[in-house]
């Protein structure tokens, strides 16, 4: 038998997806802006509208939709919101055509211009690009869109250079570059300085005067949560970082370091901490401060100091509850040096709340140390005694705190004042107070036979023997 050849011809295409003789193409197109400055948005409301005609006004095209990200940088697709909802209608099988601007509104990462555009033409989708002329299902078209989109992403590398040659010129004059929004207890005048927001300012004393008297980050943290006060985003978002942040940040009292961070990568936009790859500038005395400088260096001074108290008694954490707990993490074994627990047992006349050592029962049934227990009621008895010894001999101790107030430790001096200030009035507790416990208690150590070492913040060691 003859072999034969039967021609198949080709289906007749519109340069995309097939589409019959007579049926309108899906177009939708594509806009960007780079940044959010007036004329740029302007660009970006003109590019919308011209698109909109243009589809129109085409007898073959069908309005598949405008997608347009405002403000958002072209070297990555991961936050362009339109972009990747284009994509996902256009595997939705909702667009036959893509028109855009040009290459670098489409993207500015060789990468992604190269995936989208060849994950698109796998699905029998044209991407136009008007500037450039190409139209990525033409045959020649890819080699030109490679060259195109590469040298794209190398005007963005060369853009960002020049930006960040621009703002490290500024940071040898001084000149800060800094974004308002994201930094508490500061606004920006009208030439760009810093000046104190006046409620934001109440806030970040009050965090700084809390942490001073004991309580932990998380705690303050909570407690700005619970009363609704707004954040840098306006909403009452705070945690522990940014607790941290506000109190380490050194533009609260006043001065600027510049360029404690930088991009490392142009594409990604990650930031990386400056620990030494590029030179830095501090202005002192940059604008006012929130903070006075003798406090923000003491509130550094009492960070380190609880770094190095965890560190020393192998702790995560000073306490959860150090407004309403501030014995937690403070009661130690005099016996193994172990931290005391807090637990409660069961009574006959009820629940009663107990320290014991945390190393008491290694495992159940198994002790681990030898020391006793101690009823909470006592712990705070011997509390009360150890402060009103330090009233009762108030003068004694006074002549140790002015030598303090009189030294080069900022922190000595203020913990000095501070227990002036709580001493003045010399009449004995009567009641235990948890605040006074977390401002001026360092730690205690239960020693066998009954006794408490107290060890408090200003220096003082004062043994109280409790008796049955």
């Amino acid at each position: 038998m003859a072999r034969e050849i039967v021609h198949i011809p080709a289906r007749q295409e519109l340069r995309n997806r097939a589409v019959s003789i007579g049926q309108l193409i899906r177009v939708a197109a594509y806009c960007r802006v780079s940044t959010e400055q007036d004329e740029q948005l302007n660009s970006f409301e003109n590019q919308v509208a011209y698109y909109t005609e243009f589809i129109t006004r085409n007898p073959q095209y069908e309005l598949a939709g405008i997608y347009a990200d405002e403000g958002i940088s072209g070297t990555s697709t991961k936050r362009r919101d339109e972009f990747n909802r284009m994509i996902r209608d256009c595997e939705a099988g909702k667009i036959d055509l893509i028109i855009t601007k040009s290459i670098s509104r489409f993207a500015r990462n060789t990468q992604d211009c190269l995936n989208y555009s060849r994950k698109l033409k796998e699905l029998g989708i044209g991407v136009i690009f008007e500037k450039e002329n190409i139209n990525t299902m033409d045959s020649t078209g890819e080699l030109l869109f490679t060259i195109l989109s590469s040298l794209a992403q190398d005007e963005s590398r060369s853009i960002s250079e020049n930006c960040q040659w621009g703002i490290r010129s500024l940071f040898k004059q001084g000149v800060l570059h800094l974004n308002a929004n994201r930094f508490y207890g500061y606004d920006k005048d009208e030439d760009g300085k810093l000046v104190i927001n006046p409620e934001q300012a109440k806030i970040v004393r009050w965090i700084f005067q809390s942490y001073m008297d004991g309580t932990n980050p998380d705690v303050i943290a909570r407690k700005l949560n619970e009363r609704g006060v707004p954040g840098c985003s306006g909403e009452p978002k705070w945690s522990t970082s940014t607790i941290m942040g506000i109190l380490q940040n050194e533009k609260h009292m006043g001065d600027a370091i510049l360029q404690k961070t930088f991009t490392a990568d142009f594409l990604t936009k990650k930031m990386v901490k400056n620990e030494g790859q590029l030179e830095q500038y501090y202005v002192k005395d940059d604008h006012e401060a929130i903070i006075d400088k003798d406090f923000w260096t003491a509130v550094q001074m009492e960070i380190a100091r609880r770094r190095e108290y965890l560190q020393r008694h192998g702790l995560r954490t000073m306490g959860r509850y150090t407004d309403t707990q501030p014995f937690s993490n403070k009661v130690f074994c005099g016996t193994c040096g172990n931290v005391f627990w807090r637990r409660t047992l069961s009574r006959l006349n009820g629940p009663v709340k107990v320290w014991m050592c945390g190393k008491r029962y290694q495992e159940k049934g198994k002790k681990g140390c030898s020391s006793g227990t101690i009823y909470e009621k006592d712990l705070h008895r011997a509390f009360l005694m150890a402060w009103n010894a330090i009233l009762e001999n108030r003068e004694d101790f006074l002549t140790g705190w002015q030598e303090q107030l009189r030294g080069e430790d900022v922190l000595a001096a203020f913990r000095a004042k501070q227990f002036i200030q709580l001493t003045k009035n010399t009449e004995p507790l009567r009641e235990i107070d948890f605040s006074l416990v977390g401002r001026t208690l360092d730690h205690c150590v239960i020693e066998p036979m009954g006794v408490i070492n107290f060890y408090f913040l200003d220096g003082t060691e004062l043994g109280i023997e409790i008796e049955d």
